[in-house]
């Protein structure tokens, strides 16, 4: 097996690696915490979120609060499973285990 096996393709970017590690220390983000923390612009960050949900990594939950739309997003446990082993494979490839 080689040492890059799972690494998953789907968390390349940094955005994306961003967005997960937001809501795997959170229970959920909104749209708005996500753009303010990773500074990506809406069509960017929208566009990293539609690609972690096609995976079935992340859920997407849209309501009102108020009159306001509001997105927020929290992972599924595919996701939280997925990212689990890339960052151990990124672990073991930095520590060349």
């Amino acid at each position: 097996m080689s040492i890059i096996t799972n690494i998953n393709k789907v968390f390349d970017h940094r955005i994306r690696l961003g967005i997960m590690s937001i809501l795997m220390v959170n229970e959920y983000a909104d749209f708005n915490m996500l753009k303010e923390l990773l500074g990506a612009t809406d069509g960017n960050l929208a566009s990293h979120t539609k690609a972690l949900e096609k995976a079935a990594y992340i859920k997407v939950e849209k309501q009102f609060i108020g009159r306001k739309p509001n997105t927020r997003y929290s992972t599924t446990k595919l996701g939280e499973a997925e990212f689990k082993k890339h960052i151990n494979a990124l672990e073991k490839l930095i520590n060349k285990q």
